[in-house]
């Protein structure tokens, strides 16, 4: 085992510089040039090199994947940073690479970063001896997960300079930031600058922004705000802002925990936690995938912090009883404790989905949850926002999961939803049903946005009436929040034609590579041609709701009617997003349909989307098509992942081939594996 680096603490120098004997790593599209780098072989200069040389789009499943996040202690996260990066069925960082290497700056392409929350990818840099992380951009969570940690950030002009011998001046650094951000950085990291809060040593800029007309997401942070400040924000802000909840799960507890028993000792308290929780969800799958089974004892001692987490802090609790989940956290969290207006942050990218909800949520790393959960504020640099004005019905056969592949390919692939608050609304709106409308707001993190959120209404009153009997009605309305008239996005207001998108199917490696269905050549993804599939899946929190399953089932009684089944060859999962789900579909005797045409039935849970449940693949020449919300490279198994609606994944799954559902497909009497 090679001695791990020594991490630096406390505030950074005035003035970076490369420590002597100390080199950059470069992540090039090249593996076996990253591989000469690490084995000390090859050392390239950023003048040498174009950006287009660099890896874009580098998500957190690859700098950390799910069974390097079953270790919650940084140091020994660190030894298999990057372990997902996987070229030919290779690893290219093998274990103890980065940290054997000598780096303390690390360079990357477009948008590093993105997908799940996990901080876990910052400790396995930082613990490996990063100071410095480079990027054209990063993923809004991610950069926030940097700065919380101590982790500087910069542009590529920096790495030229520091490898001329240039000393880069602290105040570069600080520069693109707002005043909070800059504190933060100047203490060394989120809990340093905590710290000098309660001791009074740094001290919080106030705002002073004047009325003005203001986005969904500006005016539920505006009336959050902590002090005596003006009730308004505007992009660029830098304010302190009262959390209505949150939660964590199985995955990020124990960090949680252990960061505040070292912090403010084993006695430490929250200020409220009755609207904060914790979910056994993620993990609950894990022993039926045998990549897994090995990590076990390690993902028991997870569930042992997390519950010692519950027991400490009497936050609610949603963890699992007789070995089944109550649900996913995000769908749960809808159901139970979301409300209009509210204020929500937890550990999880898919947070954003309660912006279903009329609210504004999102995910942070584990850092940022302890303090905010410690104290009940959290420190918010207010975001930009860019508006969608939905307009006409959706074709039958088009879903919401079509609309956010149309939105991923036209709008965040060229960066306009980066680190923005997606607002939705318009007259299209009212014709699309509650959990479709959780479905725009789940991926937003897939756009790279801050956030999600949806213009609320009475229909989302009574959708959560329908869950929460004795709601006081009249204060879920009185909490709807609307854009004010004259509201400014930066990012542009977009017209969505809902009758114009055609069902999408996003090409495995990220979901902004979608390509649309050609509705002049039936039933076939046209461009994609003959996609020949193993595995079907229909679950996650995108896709386990309950008009989700009203789609699967819509699928297969049509099928079952024409005298069809599931694909030989092909084997198709639904699992539930939450027991309430689980009961919908038994109540309405979607159970005897799935039953009846060779579908297998998950309980509630996360399970197959992040690798860790039935339906991941097991070889790398298996085809998936599936209804969750990312296909990175190995997040679900080694296999090729396409991602398409509900519809897409049951036709699929009954035709043995990549097919875009639409009234009547199994009247042409499509032989079952044709």
């Amino acid at each position: 085992m090679t001695v791990p680096p020594t991490v630096p603490s406390g505030p950074p120098p005035a003035e970076f510089r490369l420590t002597p004997g100390k080199r950059i790593l470069f992540l090039t599209r090249d593996p076996d040039l990253i591989r000469r780098q690490l084995a000390g072989e090859r050392d390239l200069r950023m003048a040498d090199l174009d950006p287009a040389d660099l890896l874009d789009e580098i998500n957190t499943d690859t700098m950390t994947p799910a069974w390097v996040c079953f270790r919650h202690r940084p140091q020994d996260l660190a030894r298999d940073a990057y372990a997902g990066l996987i070229v030919d069925g290779k690893r290219v960082f093998e274990t103890d690479a980065l940290w054997g290497g000598g780096f303390e700056v690390i360079v990357a392409g477009l948008r590093k970063g993105v997908g799940s929350s996990r901080e876990t990818a910052v400790q396995a840099e930082k613990w490996s001896g990063i100071r410095l992380s480079i990027a054209d951009s990063f993923a809004p969570i991610h950069e926030r997960n940097l700065i919380n940690q101590g982790v500087l950030t910069g542009g590529y002009d920096v790495v030229t300079r520091l490898q001329a011998g240039e000393g880069i001046p602290l105040a570069e650094f600080l520069a693109p930031h707002d005043p909070i951000t800059r504190e933060i950085v100047r203490a060394g990291g989120l809990f340093a600058f905590s710290k000098g809060l309660r001791e009074g040593t740094i001290e919080v800029p106030a705002h002073d922004t004047a009325k003005r007309p203001m986005t969904i997401g500006e005016k539920i942070i505006a009336s959050h705000l902590v002090g005596d400040v003006p009730p308004y924000v505007q992009p660029g802000d830098a304010v302190v802002a009262r959390v209505d909840g949150g939660y964590s799960h199985e995955f990020t507890t124990a960090q949680v925990h252990v960061f505040l028993e070292e912090e403010f000792g084993p006695d430490y308290q929250l200020a409220d936690p009755r609207k904060f929780a914790v979910f056994e969800d993620h993990l609950i799958y894990a022993d039926e995938v045998a990549k897994m089974r090995p990590f076990m004892d390690q993902i028991e001692i997870l569930r042992d912090l997390q519950r010692a987490f519950q027991q400490h802090t009497g936050v609610q609790d949603f963890s699992a009883r007789d070995g089944v989940s109550p649900g996913i956290c995000h769908q749960v969290a809808r159901e139970h404790i979301i409300e209009p207006g509210d204020f929500i942050q937890a550990t999880d990218s898919h947070t954003c989905m309660g912006g279903a909800s009329n609210a504004l949520a999102y995910g942070v790393g584990t850092t940022e949850y302890a303090a905010l959960v410690h104290s009940g504020i959290t420190l918010v640099e207010v975001p930009e926002s860019i508006r969608f004005e939905l307009h006409g019905t959706l074709q039958p056969g088009v879903t919401a999961k079509d609309v956010m592949l149309y939105i991923l390919l036209h709008h965040a692939k060229p960066q306009h939803t980066l680190n923005r608050v997606m607002e939705f609304g318009g007259p299209g709106l009212a014709t699309l049903s509650l959990d479709e409308r959780a479905t725009l707001a789940n991926m937003a993190t897939e756009c790279t946005a801050r956030a999600g959120v949806v213009e609320g209404d009475e229909a989302l009153i009574q959708w959560i009436a329908a869950r929460r009997p004795g709601a006081d009605l009249d204060a879920l309305r009185a909490g709807l929040v609307a854009p004010d008239p004259g509201a400014r996005y930066h990012g542009g207001v977009h017209r969505i034609d809902l009758d114009a998108i055609q069902p999408m199917v996003a090409t495995p490696g990220d979901p902004d590579e979608g390509v649309p269905s050609d509705p002049t050549n039936g039933a076939l993804v046209a461009d994609l041609g003959e996609v020949r599939i193993d595995i079907a899946y229909g679950g996650s929190c995108t896709a386990g709701k309950e008009d989700d399953l009203d789609m699967y089932a819509a699928v297969m009684a049509e099928a079952r009617d024409a005298g069809l089944r599931v694909a030989e060859g092909v084997q198709f999962f639904i699992q539930f997003g939450s027991e309430s789900v689980a009961a919908y579909a038994r109540d309405r005797g979607y159970l005897d349909v799935f039953a009846a045409t060779g579908v297998r039935i998950i309980q509630p849970g996360c399970g197959a989307c992040i690798g860790c449940g039935p339906g991941v693949s097991e070889r790398g020449e298996q085809v998936t098509v599936s209804a969750i919300n990312r296909n990175f490279q190995g997040r679900s198994g080694p296999g090729r992942l396409y991602l398409a609606s509900p519809l897409t994944v049951a036709a699929s799954a009954v035709t043995g081939r990549i097919t875009a559902w639409h009234p009547g497909l199994f009247a042409l009497s499509v032989p079952a594996g044709a």
